[in-house]
C-alpha cells in the first residue's frame, strides 16, 4: 500500500507531464500517482495513462482536478503537483521526515529559466510563505489525508485555491516548510514579462485579501495569458 499519493491536475500539459511522469517511475509502487485531466485537448491522457497508477477525468479547474485525485487517494499523505514541477530526488523522504512533526507543509521553490530578478521572486515567495504558512500550488502543497478531508479539501473556487486551503490549514494543523527547493517553470514569468507579472500576481493577492470574489479575479488572471 503507497503511503504518499501523488496527486498532478494537467489540462494540456503532454510535455511537462511526460517529463514529470518518467522521473517517478522507479518510485512507483511506494508512491501513488493520480493523473486528473481537465478536458485536455492534447495528448495529456493517452502519455499518461502507461505512467501513472489512476488517470482521472474532471471539469477543468484544479480545485476540481485536485479534490477528485484526492477522493481515490490511498496514501496516508497526498502531494500536490503542478505538471511543469521537477521534485527534488529525496522528495519523498524529505515528506517522511517533515510529517514525523507536522501535519502539512510544502517545498522551497526555485524558478528555471532563471535570472537575477527571477531569483529574487523565489526567495521572496519562500520567506513570505514562512513568514505567513501560506504556501502556492508552485510550491508542491503537503497534507494527510485524514485532515484534508476532514477540512472539506480545496474550495470550489477558480483561483487562490490553494491560498484559501492553506488559510484553513494553518488553523487546523502544524505547518513544515522544507527548504531543498523543488524546481518550476518560469515560463510565464518570461513570456509575459517578469515586472509585469509580479504586478499582477500581487495585484490579484492583495484584491483576494480584500473580498474579491475568485471568478473575477480568475477572469484578470487568465486572461492576461492571451497573446
Amino acid at each position: 500500500m503507497p503511503w504518499l499519493s501523488l496527486i498532478i491536475p494537467v489540462r494540456n500539459d503532454a510535455s511537462a507531464l511526460t517529463s514529470l511522469l518518467h522521473s517517478l517511475q522507479a518510485q512507483r509502487g511506494a508512491l501513488e500517482l493520480i493523473v486528473v485531466d481537465g478536458q485536455s485537448t492534447d495528448n495529456s491522457v493517452a502519455l499518461a495513462q502507461p505512467l501513472a497508477d489512476s488517470v482521472l477525468s474532471s471539469p477543468p479547474g484544479r480545485a476540481q482536478q485536485m479534490n477528485a485525485g484526492a477522493a481515490v487517494a490511498k496514501g496516508e499523505v497526498l502531494l500536490f503537483v503542478h505538471a511543469d514541477t521537477q521534485l527534488p530526488d529525496q522528495f519523498a523522504a524529505l515528506i517522511q521526515a517533515a510529517v514525523q512533526h507536522a501535519d502539512w507543509g510544502r517545498f522551497d521553490v526555485r524558478l528555471a529559466p532563471s535570472s537575477f530578478l527571477l531569483r529574487w521572486v523565489a526567495r521572496l515567495m519562500n520567506w513570505r510563505s514562512r513568514l505567513t504558512r501560506i504556501a502556492t500550488g508552485d510550491q508542491a502543497i503537503f497534507v494527510r489525508r485524514e485532515l484534508f478531508t476532514l477540512l472539506g479539501g480545496y474550495a470550489p473556487i477558480p483561483l487562490m485555491e490553494d491560498i484559501e486551503l492553506c488559510q484553513r490549514l494553518k488553523r487546523s494543523g502544524r505547518f513544515a516548510a522544507i527548504g531543498t527547493p523543488l524546481i518550476t517553470s518560469s515560463r510565464r514569468w518570461l513570456k509575459h514579462g517578469t515586472l509585469r507579472t509580479i504586478g499582477l500576481m500581487w495585484s490579484l493577492r492583495l484584491r483576494y485579501w480584500l473580498g474579491a470574489d475568485p471568478a473575477a479575479l480568475a477572469a484578470r488572471y487568465y486572461g492576461s495569458s492571451k497573446p
